[in-house]
């Protein structure tokens, strides 16, 4: 099942970090754009033409992320989002930050 159709889990704090095999398997999945920051999140760069684009996508962004109940932190500025995933609960990356990742990437923006 591609990670777009998957849904977020409940997570604790005895739940291990993602392997770096699975963290590159799961990185075929996304967009090309997402890069891996110090092996405990992903981040990705969005442009825009005008700023209420880049506001109207981090609403979306935010649809998205109750819907999973699992947020990531955003960044807007003036032209450009930064989006960054990791789940704090566990220090590390979960299929979760990839879940919602692919999600993302499927928003038209």
């Amino acid at each position: 099942m591609k990670l777009a159709d998957r849904h977020s889990s409940d997570l604790n704090k005895t739940t291990p970090p993602l392997s770096k095999a699975k963290v590159k398997e799961y990185f075929l999945q996304l967009d090309k754009q997402w890069k891996l920051v110090r092996g405990k999140k992903i981040k990705r760069v969005f442009e825009f033409g005008e700023f209420m684009d880049g506001v109207e996508f981090v609403n979306k962004v935010a649809e998205i992320s109750e819907e999973e109940n699992h947020h990531p932190d955003i960044y807007l500025f003036y032209k450009k989002v930064v989006i960054e995933l990791s789940t704090h609960a566990i220090g590390g990356l979960s299929g979760n930050d990839f879940i919602l990742a692919a999600k993302i990437d499927r928003l038209k923006y």
